[in-house]
């Protein structure tokens, strides 16, 4: 893979009469990538050993330029696309040097295109509707509605997508589009603005057999990196690109033109793509064993050279004669000559163009359209509350004033505080869904952090209010609690705003435990340790004083919503002492003296901080997302660097870095690492 450099011959003199990619790129005026001695190992650990997945690989892309990147499955494709546009896994150790424009600078959030294996999009919308929001999220505010038609339209006929436009994409409930078309649907939400530099991720031959001619053409036109499956067909991207280099066990194997391979030629009438593919693949070797002794593999064994060796035997050789080649020369050269260039494309590189509150009106309308029409989301959990809602009316129906009704009250209150705001933990499966819709196209530069956590709020509103509402009219009226709309208007409120928090806080654990089951435990765990300082369990004046009562029980939502509750209800009613013939019992005894809270401030501060927690949670989600955003590369630093130093100790790993040097002397591996706030090699 040392090439992706063109496809000039070993000899150097088709090189010699052409125009260089460095000159093509200084007169085209776009974007260049060059990466130099790329090598990523994943550190064993546990007794397992130290995986190298990609090893002293160099290269460069340019504009009018497609590389190919080909090989069998495990050879490092993946690994090397993922390296080269920052989305590289965290446990795994890069070190070289990635430069784009001859700068380093980070290759995430918009400055590269990325078109991932998996197909991340909301199954709820339909084709059209999925690339009409990506096109007003990222187009220029200033172009009017017809002009942002004509371009959705334009893409889903380079697409092929226009007979499937109105079918939604699909769920568990929708029956949807097919994967070839999900895979074209990805690729068109990455070309609908004409990035500079496009990474694709194993295309299909599904997703690519129907593409028009003009779209291929628009693909020639920016400097694209495709990692192709091993057995592409004849008319797939990486059959009819520029420059193809084939991959195999994480190390530099062949590149492009046939004269690379003299001992190894490619027989007539067989795909080229194919043939290379086949030298460097070791499933070959399990199939040639079983047919051993076969006439017919004898046969062509005389005919095709490749049956007489073994994969590592031909890799070695491949390896060991493209190092001392001059291909491998020209292209370090070539690296050398586009690092150099100055004062191209100085403009800051962005993936949308479209203003903040654009984004935040676009964001708000597709939320709410998946919300509305996902199932999962908000209708079942509706559904769900209003059943527990009327079995909370039955039990405590017309509760009355009776000494045993006081236990009675303050039991149905802790329940709605507690265990009804407890059921929004319900969402977290959505909500771990829609973070992968924004971690992917946020790394692709569609909009900010703060449009998209507002318009979430906003477009969820609704439907909270729906929950609370519908829940509170049938609790509140068959309970009979106290009668007037401003106290059922307090009770809806508090329920709303207990069910806004729980809300918030499990996006916040979806931010930081992108895992379904992990971030489940981990919510119920928070959730019960609020509701067991909310004042319930144990009254607040007898929580232990430190931790417990200052500050756990101010920063939860519970002991506001409860202490709120209980004012909201108990003022201003009486209830029947527990002996005949004593004076009855005052709301304000009842929570003075029974339930230790204190009446110097009203039951509307206690509402008022249960919508200050809800600020603070929502926050805390947009601190997180970005203190991630910017302590990653730190991190990564920190991580590779301590890695580096415990991997040296092994000699087999001292022996890896000397093979990927040009000379015995190498200097050592450097991470991939954060340099004046980019995410780019520390210096040598």
């Amino acid at each position: 893979m040392d090439g992706g450099g063109g496809a000039y011959g070993g000899n150097g003199d088709a090189w010699r009469g052409a125009v260089s990619p460095a000159a093509r790129y200084a007169e085209s005026g776009g974007a260049s990538l060059t990466w130099e001695n790329l090598t990523a190992v994943l550190p064993g650990g546990g007794g397992r050993a130290t995986k190298k997945l990609v090893q002293g690989l160099y290269g460069y892309a340019v504009p009018g330029r497609i590389v190919a990147i080909m090989g069998p499955s495990g050879s490092g494709k993946s690994t090397l696309l993922d390296s080269l546009s920052g989305r590289l896994a965290r446990n795994v150790v890069l070190t070289g040097k990635v430069l784009l424009n001859g700068k380093k600078r980070r290759l995430d959030y918009g400055v590269v295109a990325y078109v991932t294996q998996e197909n991340v999009l909301l199954g709820t919308l339909t084709v059209r509707e999925t690339v009409t929001y990506s096109a007003l999220l990222r187009l220029p505010s200033s172009m009017r509605k017809s002009e942002v038609q004509r371009i959705v339209d334009d893409t889903l006929d380079e697409m092929g997508l226009r007979e499937c436009a109105d079918r939604h994409i699909g769920t568990w409930h929708l029956r949807g589009i097919s994967g070839g078309e999900k895979k074209r649907l990805s690729i068109a939400l990455e070309i609908l603005t004409r990035p500079r530099l496009l990474s694709w991720m194993s295309p299909p031959a599904a997703s690519t057999a129907r593409l028009p001619s003009r779209s291929c053409r628009h693909y020639a036109s920016l400097p694209l990196t495709a990692a192709a499956p091993s057995s592409p067909p004849c008319t797939s991207p990486a059959a009819r690109s520029s420059r193809s280099s084939t991959t195999s066990v994480s190390s530099p194997a062949a590149s492009a033109s046939t004269s690379e391979m003299p001992r190894f030629p490619c027989p007539s009438r067989r795909n080229p793509s194919d043939h290379f593919l086949r030298c460097v693949n070791s499933d070959f070797d399990d199939v040639a064993a079983t047919m051993k002794g076969s006439m017919k593999l004898r046969a062509e064994a005389e005919l095709d050279p490749l049956l007489k060796y073994s994969t590592t035997e031909i890799r070695e050789r491949l390896v060991d004669k493209y190092r001392i080649s001059d291909y491998a020369m020209m292209v370090r050269n070539t690296i050398h000559e586009i690092t150099k260039i100055e004062g191209v494309m100085e403009e800051v590189i962005r993936g949308s163009q479209a203003s903040w509150f654009k984004q935040l009106r676009t964001l708000t309308s597709r939320s709410f359209t998946n919300m509305s029409r996902d199932l999962n989301y908000y209708w079942l959990r509706i559904i769900i509350y209003i059943v527990m809602a009327i079995c909370l009316g039955t039990i405590y129906y017309d509760v009355g004033t009776s000494y045993t009704a006081i236990q009675a009250r303050a039991s149905c209150g802790g329940f709605v505080s507690g265990f009804m705001t407890f059921m929004s933990i319900g969402g977290f499966p959505s909500f771990i869904e829609e973070m992968k819709v924004f971690t992917l196209e946020r790394q692709n530069g569609y909009y900010g952090v703060a449009a998209y956590i507002i318009s979430n709020f906003l477009s969820s509103m609704p439907f909270l209010l729906t929950v609370s509402w519908a829940s509170a009219s049938i609790t509140y009226w068959m309970v009979k609690f106290r009668p007037g709309f401003s106290y059922f208007a307090f009770f809806a409120l508090n329920l709303y705003g207990g069910v806004s928090v729980i809300e918030s806080l499990m996006m916040i654990i979806s931010a930081l435990v992108p895992n379904f089951l992990m971030g489940l435990i981990l919510g119920a765990g928070v959730i019960g340790i609020m509701m067991l300082t909310s004042g319930f369990f144990r009254l607040l004046p007898e929580l232990p004083k430190i931790f417990w009562r200052y500050p756990v029980s101010y920063i939860v939502y519970g002991s506001w919503g409860l202490k709120g509750g209980y004012k909201n209800d108990l003022i201003g009613l009486e209830f029947e002492p527990m002996m005949p013939g004593q004076p009855k019992l005052t709301g304000e005894y009842i929570i003075t003296e029974m339930m230790g809270l204190s009446l110097n401030h009203s039951k509307w501060l206690d509402l008022a901080m249960i919508f200050v927690l809800l600020f603070a949670y929502r926050l805390t989600f947009f601190i997180v997302l970005k203190v991630k955003e910017a302590a990653a590369p730190y991190i990564r630093v920190a991580y590779t660097r301590f890695t580096i130093k415990r991997l040296e100790r092994r000699a087999s790993f001292r022996k890896t870095l000397a093979m990927t040097s040009l000379s015995k002397r190498h200097n050592p591996p450097h991470p991939m690492a954060i340099q004046e706030g980019l995410n780019s090699p520390m210096p040598y």
